[in-house]
């Protein structure tokens, strides 16, 4: 994997880079397992909902299959692709018995790579095992919070969590923000770490490049008007002489959002660090 860095040769490619992953194939998106992707551009009933969206590229969206259920049926990788609609980078398997899938591709991936999913498959990158048949200290993603449901957490292009220990029939997993919390073993993971590591390390270089990424530009509330925004007015720059606020007056940092009947508190052995 490389990050190309372009010629300064005019104002928009002087700080412009882009990751380049090794084995990246030029195939089309595999047709039947593609969908229309209709763009909403933040808005709900024609009114905007979420500021900032707006324009961008038009795409289509692969249909991953994050549960990947079909338990010790052998799958070559046909192609790894570059996934508009997320950071990692996804495989086309082609099962055994004909079936093709898209899957997040993880580090080391390799075109004709075979992998399976089931208890006993084999301790091997790409692979994909319930947590109680994996080893510990292990590096996975992809992982499942309720047995069946397909995984949820540890998805993003670079993300890996660390199996800490066993204990019961819970499973103490590491995340990267630091967070250790229990889930199931009979939750299933793939091991490896989240291909494209690199996503990060790419710099958009200019506005433009933004606006192909659907997103619009974000004004600061101290250069508003005080009818437009709390922090809005005044002759010059201003402190905000008041605690952040959003647009709507509501307190914008600080303030806890997370509802008390959703928490699983009781699962997180350790918050994630501030940094």
């Amino acid at each position: 994997m490389a990050i190309k860095i372009y010629k300064k040769n005019n104002a928009g490619r002087r700080f412009m880079s882009v990751v380049k992953p090794e084995g990246v194939t030029d195939k089309a998106p595999e047709k039947s397992l593609s969908a229309p992707l209709r763009k909403k551009a933040g808005r709900s009933g024609g009114k905007i909902s979420v500021r900032h969206q707006g324009g961008g590229h038009k795409r289509c969206y692969r249909v991953i299959d994050f549960l990947q259920d079909k338990l010790n049926i052998p799958g070559r990788i046909f192609s790894l692709e570059k996934d508009p609609n997320r950071s990692a980078l996804i495989a086309l398997v082609c099962y055994a018995d004909g079936e093709k899938r898209y899957v997040l591709a993880v580090d080391g991936m390799k075109q004709g790579q075979e992998i399976v999913t089931g208890e006993n498959a084999p301790i091997v990158n790409g692979n994909r095992l319930p947590l109680k048949n994996i080893p510990i200290g292990a590096i996975i993603c992809n992982i499942e919070m309720k047995a069946g449901k397909g995984g949820q957490i540890v998805r993003s292009a670079g993300s890996k969590a660390t199996l800490m220990a066993l204990d019961g029939a819970l499973a103490q997993v590491k995340l990267s923000s630091s967070e250790t919390r229990l889930i199931g073993k009979e939750c299933y993971a793939t091991l490896g770490q989240v291909s494209n590591f690199e996503h990060g390390a790419e710099r958009i270089g200019k506005a433009g490049r933004s606006r192909w990424l659907n997103r619009r530009p974000a004004v600061r509330g101290t250069v508003m008007n005080p009818v437009d925004h709390p922090h809005g007015g005044g002759e010059g720059r201003q402190p905000l002489g008041m605690h952040p606020k959003t647009p709507w007056g509501k307190p914008a940092m600080g303030k806890k959002t997370r509802r008390k009947k959703r928490a699983s508190d009781k699962y997180i052995l350790q918050r994630r660090v501030k940094k």
